[in-house]
């Protein structure tokens, strides 16, 4: 069958991705989808998971509103970056749980899915679900030794057992870390706060050695005070960077399951973000957008818009990664 005609009046619309945002099929960045990994570099991939929350649910929606989202995202880096450019982006659709009522064992399939991205050699973005899936995520992009990670967060999730569940969205870096998937010691956790039951919640991160920048210490100090302490912490080695949508400010993230008071604003995220240019990314993920709480896809918008910067991050990581490679041959 022949294909369809279309007028021909202006020839950069024959890339898909400068077409009117409002058109084509959702996939994250409007990238193309494939569920083959021949020709793929970064791998965005939805999570649809949030059977590790421990109140609001609705994260399993989240991959599929910010995928709609990301449509308004352009194809440019406002500094430049052209990640499309650079690096073969594709959506890998979503990893989906076949029984997502066995917690452990759906943790399990997320790690075997991602075991296989890994293998492949393609760098994996994340979109969440609930902050359970950071582990098995961290069990195939850490597997061959322990990364550093950089975690912008309301909550240290290293909790430990909650309701007979040692594998809830609060626990998932002290499970990493027991399983020697994360080195606490290049491990930096920005944007603590809120409350809690328990004096000790937080006192596995302090004792294992992560820096804990509390939410006080981030608003007195600034946002280019915590990216210079994050890159300080990570070092030259492999890194993760997880972001919770929580970490930001309910008024401009209502959509989420554990929302707390006096977060980091949008521009200060996308500040922060962008001055971690150069560390060594290996992975990352945005997780706990709950669309069911979400308030005029406010929420979506900004967990897109902050995945895009991750997004760029990871390219050029990739991409150093590529040149040193090359340069050993």
């Amino acid at each position: 069958m022949d294909p369809i005609k279309r007028p021909n009046r202006y020839r950069e619309m024959a890339d898909p991705q400068a077409r009117p945002r409002y058109t084509g099929i959702p996939t994250f960045f409007r990238a193309p989808h494939t569920e083959s990994l021949a020709d793929v570099d970064i791998g965005v991939i939805g999570v649809p998971y949030d059977g590790g929350v421990t109140n609001r649910t609705g994260a399993r929606h989240g991959p599929r509103a910010v995928r709609d989202q990301s449509s308004l995202l352009r194809r440019l880096h406002p500094h430049g970056i052209a990640p499309f450019d650079v690096a073969r982006v594709r959506d890998l659709g979503d990893c989906w749980i076949e029984q997502p009522y066995e917690l452990e064992g759906a943790l399990a399939e997320i790690a075997v899915f991602y075991q296989t991205i890994v293998a492949a050699r393609v760098t994996p973005l994340s979109v969440g679900g609930d902050h359970s899936i950071s582990l098995p995520i961290l069990r195939a992009v850490a597997a061959e030794r322990p990364v550093g990670m950089i975690h912008i967060d309301a909550h240290c999730d290293t909790g430990d057992d909650y309701l007979g569940s040692r594998f809830h969205h609060g626990a998932p870096f002290r499970r990493a870390t027991e399983e020697g998937l994360l080195d606490p010691q290049r491990v930096i956790q920005i944007g603590i706060r809120g409350t809690t039951n328990d004096p000790d919640m937080w006192g596995f991160s302090t004792r294992s050695g992560m820096r804990v920048l509390a939410m006080e210490e981030f608003h007195d100090r600034g946002w280019h005070y915590a990216a210079e302490e994050a890159r300080r912490v990570a070092g030259g080695g492999p890194t993760y960077l997880s972001f919770d949508i929580d970490s930001l400010d309910p008024s401009q993230a209502p959509g989420t399951g554990t929302p707390e008071a006096g977060g980091i604003t949008a521009l200060e995220a996308l500040r922060l973000l962008r001055v971690l240019r150069g560390i060594d990314f290996v992975g990352g993920d945005l997780v706990e957008v709950s669309p069911p709480f979400d308030v005029g896809t406010l929420t979506s918008f900004n967990g897109a818009s902050i995945l895009f910067e991750i997004l760029c991050l990871l390219v050029e990581a990739w991409q150093k990664r590529v040149q040193v490679a090359s340069r050993g041959r």
